[in-house]
C-alpha cells in the first residue's frame, strides 16, 4: 500500500474528462484509482500515470454492479490507501425524444448515473468517515436544466444535485464535502459522436456551439479538471452542498 497520500477514485476515467480528471489529481499529488469498463483506456491512462512516477490502478468494472462497486472500493483500500476523495463522473447518453424513448434506454442512464454515483459514494464515504476527511465530487450537466431529447439524461443529472445537496447536509459533521459540477459543452469522444449522429462535422458543431457561448468557445476536459481539482484540495473545506456550471457564461 502506498503510503502518505491520499487516494482519489475516478469513474468514467478510461477517456474524455475522466481521464484528465485522473492526471490533474495525480499531479495534485493524490493516488489514483481508475474505474471503468474500457480496459484499453484504463491501460493507456495507468502506463501513462506509471512513467510520470504516479501511483495508479486500473479497475474493470461496471459502477451499476453493486457487488463490482464493493470489489473495486475495498481494491482501492488496501492497495492504495482509504479513498478520500471521489469523482463520479460515469455517465453514458441514450437520447431520444419521449415518445420513442424504451424504458431500458431510461433505465440504463439512471443506473450508469444515479445507481453508480450512489454506490461509489456510499461504498468509500466509510473511508472518509474514519479519516475525518473527504470529498465527494458529482459530475452534472447544463442538462439537468433541460434539454429536448435528454429526458432520460436531464432527469439523471438534476437528480445528482439532489444527491449532491443530500451528502452534504450527512457528511458534513464528518469533514466531508460534497458538491457538483455540470459542465456546458465540453470537446469529447461522447460529444464527437453527437455531432456524427446528427450529421454534421464536429469542427462545424463546435464553432456553432462557440457561438451560443459567451466566452466564444467549446470547454476543454482540462477546464472540467481545475473545477475537480478546487473541490479536492484541502482550501476547499468551507465549500459544499454547490453546483458549479462550468459552461463558458452563466446558467440558473
Amino acid at each position: 500500500m502506498t503510503e502518505h497520500k491520499r487516494t482519489a477514485i475516478i469513474t468514467g476515467a478510461g477517456r474524455g474528462i475522466g481521464a484528465e480528471v485522473a492526471r490533474r489529481l495525480a499531479s495534485d499529488g493524490f493516488n489514483i484509482a481508475a474505474v471503468d469498463l474500457d480496459e484499453k483506456g484504463l491501460d493507456a491512462l495507468t502506463s501513462d500515470l506509471h512513467a510520470e512516477g504516479h501511483a495508479a490502478i486500473g479497475i474493470v468494472a461496471d459502477i451499476s454492479d453493486e457487488d463490482a462497486v464493493t470489489a473495486a472500493v475495498a481494491r482501492t483500500a488496501d492497495e492504495l490507501g482509504p479513498p478520500v476523495v471521489v469523482v463520479n463522473n460515469a455517465g453514458i447518453i441514450r437520447d431520444n425524444m419521449l415518445f420513442k424513448m424504451p424504458v431500458s434506454d431510461w433505465d440504463l442512464v439512471m443506473n450508469v448515473h444515479l445507481r453508480g454515483s450512489f454506490l461509489v459514494a456510499r461504498a468509500a464515504q466509510k473511508h472518509m468517515v474514519e479519516a475525518k476527511w473527504g470529498r465527494i465530487i458529482n459530475l452534472s450537466s447544463t442538462s439537468a436544466l433541460g434539454n429536448r431529447g435528454q429526458a432520460n439524461y436531464s432527469a439523471a443529472k438534476a437528480g445528482l444535485q439532489g444527491f449532491t445537496k443530500t451528502l452534504a447536509l450527512e457528511l458534513g459533521p464528518f469533514g466531508v464535502t460534497a458538491n457538483a459540477i455540470a459542465p456546458g459543452f465540453i470537446e469529447t469522444e461522447m460529444t464527437a459522436s453527437t455531432a456524427e449522429r446528427m450529421g454534421v462535422s464536429f469542427e462545424d458543431f463546435k464553432k456553432a456551439r462557440a457561438e451560443e457561448i459567451p466566452v466564444r468557445r467549446a470547454g476543454t476536459p482540462t477546464d472540467i479538471a481545475n473545477a475537480v481539482s478546487f473541490f479536492a484540495h484541502e482550501a476547499a473545506g468551507f465549500v459544499s452542498g454547490q453546483v458549479l456550471y462550468v459552461a463558458g457564461g452563466p446558467k440558473a
